[in-house]
Formats: C-alpha cells, sequence, structure tokens
C-alpha cells in the first residue's frame, strides 16, 4: 500500500461502535480478517456473546 494517499486508504465500519476506520500499517497481511477498530471494541464483542450466551 505504498504511495497511497489517506484519501485512498481501504475503510470499514466497525460493528460495535459503528464508526469507520482505516487500514493500518500493522493490519497489512491481516486486513481481511479486522472486524473491530480497537481492542475495547473487541473486547465489548466478546462480553456481549458471552451475555447473550448464558441467556436461554
Amino acid at each position: 500500500m505504498k504511495g497511497i494517499k489517506k484519501q485512498h486508504l481501504p475503510s470499514k465500519i466497525c460493528p460495535i461502535c459503528q464508526r469507520p476506520f482505516v487500514w493500518r500499517k500493522k493490519w497489512e497481511r491481516d486486513w481481511g480478517n479486522v472486524v473491530y477498530c480497537s481492542e475495547k471494541c473487541q473486547r465489548a464483542a466478546k462480553q456481549f456473546r458471552r451475555q447473550n450466551k448464558e441467556t436461554p
């Protein structure tokens, strides 16, 4: 992704906070699997799944 301007980077919408987030260098090899914008949202999703699992 070298040489691409910031406004042209790929982006996704976080399913937890509903905010857009853009591609980062550290996600270069794993961009297809990135779902959440932050660790906070990832933890919130995990907690949400855990709560729904406990409720019948």
